[in-house]
């Protein structure tokens, strides 16, 4: 490890001219929202005033990568080809020589997990279907390299049994349940997904030659930081910060910003806690901002890499 890192730091730090990122909700910095409509408050509420298309109370993870390498927050790819507002967001489309020189972002998985078991699919079945989901992986960053892409950093997916809407939709018994309250069976099967990935990229990495991956086990500091709440300044780490009522805070039919209709009168159901700084979950699915800093923070210097190099080198091919 030292090795590796010291013939890095011998090579000058990477200037990323753009971010290009591909990912679910967790890492969405407007996409859905121009698709279907503004993310409702008090999404946004810690640090940006007001919804940002983000489902959170403010940053993503990828906001503080944007931050770190001085780069502009990421616009949603909608807002900047279809909606006339002006220039401002035609103006933060990367340059066509950008391209070969842009970080590539990926944070995939939890979505197509989690769509199997909303389908009624068991624990074998979306096991069975993660090979499918892994070659699709393969085929998008084999295209995106073709188109000139040389840099791409690559989480795995995160311990979905961890999750409130998982645990509080889905039929999870006694003896499933960890030692830290979470549901086993379901980040057995993220732990699988991650296995393949991890393969996936090392495949990759002999396919493509020019290419600089680098592979971010963000599964380990999640659950390390729901495992270890407490010591890390976190409450209730399996409790929704914005929802509605249950053990976890969280009601499939009332989400954060929910509203329901009382004689005539809308009344707000998804509540914002009083403290989200202190909690790890936001809205049952999505992390808190403060819960995306702790996350960044132990990520960006490569200690959950591999090859073990820091954000500011991940174009360096080892």
């Amino acid at each position: 490890m030292g090795l590796v890192q010291n013939q890095v730091y011998a090579t000058n730090p990477c200037n990323f001219p753009a971010i290009f990122n591909f990912g679910d909700s967790n890492s969405d910095t407007g996409g859905l929202s121009a698709a279907f409509g503004q993310a409702p408050p008090p999404n946004g509420e810690s640090f940006f005033r007001g919804p940002a298309g983000r489902y959170s109370d403010g940053r993503l993870v990828i906001d503080f990568i944007a931050e770190s390498l001085g780069l502009p927050y990421l616009s949603a790819y909608l807002d900047a080809i279809f909606r006339s507002r002006g220039g401002v967001f035609e103006g933060l489309l990367p340059k066509a020589e950008d391209i070969s020189r842009a970080l590539y972002t990926f944070d995939i998985g939890q979505n197509d997990l989690t769509a199997g078991y909303f389908l009624n699919m068991s624990t074998d079945q979306v096991r069975a279907y993660v090979p499918d989901v892994i070659d699709q992986f393969k085929t998008i960053i084999k295209f995106i390299y073709d188109q000139g892409g040389r840099s791409f950093w690559i989480h795995n997916t995160g311990p979905v049994g961890c999750l409130p809407y998982i645990m509080d939709h889905l039929l999870i018994t006694a003896g499933q349940i960890d030692k830290v309250g979470c549901a086993s069976p379901f980040n057995d099967v993220a732990k699988y997904f991650n296995l393949r990935l991890k393969k996936a990229v090392i495949q990759l990495r002999k396919d493509l030659k020019f290419a600089a991956i680098t592979y971010v086990d963000v599964y380990t500091v999640k659950y390390d930081l729901i495992a270890q709440a407490r010591k890390h300044g976190f409450e209730h780490p399996l409790r929704a910060c914005c929802g509605h009522g249950g053990k976890y805070n969280y009601n499939i039919h009332v989400g954060c910003g929910g509203k329901i209709t009382v004689n005539g009168k809308e009344v707000l159901l998804g509540k914002s806690c009083n403290d989200p700084s202190v909690m790890i979950n936001w809205d049952g699915v999505h992390n808190t901002q403060a819960a995306n800093k702790w996350i960044f923070d132990r990520i960006v210097d490569g200690s959950y890499s591999d090859p073990p190099i820091p954000l500011r080198m991940a174009c360096h091919r080892q």
